[in-house]
């Protein structure tokens, strides 16, 4: 049995312009119709002397002794008869015509659908080019073509609409891809370079013919302490995915509660620093995950405490603005060029010689924080100090908010 024809788009819509069509000429038609049956429906009836009377078929008068007199030798019943056989032709003649308008106006109506049909078939096919187009590229997309775009040209229709949200989605792709990339070049990297370092020192204790166990103990430590930056970045990864991953639910936190127990936690390393540390705690409600926000709260302070100068300061402020909660951490240090912000959001990202990783930082703090803030649907807005340092601003929906 033969499969019967893919119901595409393309025809749908050719039998929709058809359909339509047809709808129409035959309305037009029974109206036309309507229209020469009323317009049609009287009759002249002529007798001999010239007088004229009108009237519908069925309904001429008869005529009477003004007609018998002017049509003189013939009788009363002979002009009756007379009359009788003009109305039978009138009729006849009268439904000939209908019958021949009928019929003409169908085969017209008959071949114009099939023309419509046609046409249909042509314009449905030059409105769908575009569709086709963006359904040829989707087939032929992969990871390494993420470049292409299709770049639709037109007015700026649905379908124009629809190349350039499709061509914005493979932009975001893209973008996406690489950086997946250099995320995995970068972890790599990474977690190879303690790795390799726990081999070397384990290596040289090893190959000491001379070995004590006090330098064996050295040797030691030096492994658990390079064991503990591993584990510090793991933990980062594993939080930055976790912040990447978006929330399941979402708990009722207050910004300056939780600002507040990482600042006193923290108030031993800035006076270690030297550093002044002061705060703004107000009130600034919200709802998340509370163990993310800590997170992204830790991160910002640590940020500004490590990357700072002799006698700077740290601020902390929280509150309301605009509806939403804010939190805004404020630093002094080193001037960061407001081109390189992008850049340090990241991961494994660092700027200036104070951040080449021996400062104790793994360049995941910042980008931390941005994947936190995203799937908080909150803004983040790093800017750069004249004087230098950065001043970082995160806003969350309020609690009662959509997020």
């Amino acid at each position: 049995m033969r499969a019967l024809p893919r119901r595409t788009v393309r025809m749908r819509l050719t039998m929709l312009y058809g359909g339509l069509f047809l709808l129409s000429g035959a309305a037009l038609l029974a109206i036309t119709y309507a229209l020469v049956v009323h317009a049609t429906s009287g009759v002249v009836f002529s007798g001999q002397g010239g007088s004229l009377v009108t009237g519908a078929p069925g309904d001429l008068p008869d005529p009477g002794p003004q007609v018998l007199g002017g049509a003189e030798g013939l009788t009363y019943e002979q002009v009756q008869a007379q009359a009788e056989a003009m109305r039978t032709q009138a009729l006849r003649q009268h439904d000939a015509e209908l019958d021949q308008l009928l019929t003409q106006s169908g085969i017209a109506l008959a071949a114009m659908t099939v023309v419509s049909i046609a046409l249909g078939w042509i314009v449905a096919g030059r409105v769908l080019h575009p569709l086709r187009t963006i359904t040829r590229a989707a087939r032929q997309i992969s990871a390494t073509n993420l470049h292409e775009r299709l770049s639709l040209s037109g007015p700026g229709d649905e379908l124009k609409e629809l190349g350039d949200t499709f061509d914005g989605l493979l932009a975001r792709l893209e973008a996406a891809f690489t950086a997946q990339r250099r995320f995995i070049a970068n972890a790599s990297h990474e977690l190879r370079t303690p790795l390799a370092r726990q081999r070397t020192l384990v290596q040289l204790a090893l190959s000491d013919p001379e070995a004590s166990t006090a330098s064996l103990r050295a040797a030691h430590e030096r492994v658990l302490t390079t064991n503990q930056q591993q584990e510090r970045l793991i933990e980062a990864l594993l939080t930055l995915a976790r912040g990447e991953a978006g929330l399941d639910r979402r708990e009722p936190f207050d910004l300056a509660e939780i600002s507040e127990d990482v600042l006193v936690a923290r108030e031993s390393e800035a006076v270690r620093r030297g550093l002044r540390l002061t705060t703004t705690l107000d009130p600034a409600p919200s709802a998340g995950d509370p163990r993310l926000i800590e997170r992204l709260v830790i991160n910002l302070v640590d940020n500004a405490l490590r990357h700072n100068v002799d006698g700077g300061h740290v601020h902390v402020a929280t509150g309301t603005s605009a509806g939403r909660a804010v939190l805004t951490v404020t630093n002094t240090g080193p001037v960061v060029a407001a081109a390189e912000v992008d850049r340090l959001l990241q991961p494994f990202q660092r700027a200036g010689a104070s951040r080449t990783g021996h400062d104790g930082g793994l360049g995941l703090g910042l980008s931390i924080v941005q994947a936190i803030a995203t799937a908080h649907g909150a803004t983040l807005a790093v800017r750069p100090s004249p004087d230098g340092g950065l001043r970082v601003t995160a806003g969350f929906e309020p609690a009662g908010g959509t997020g």
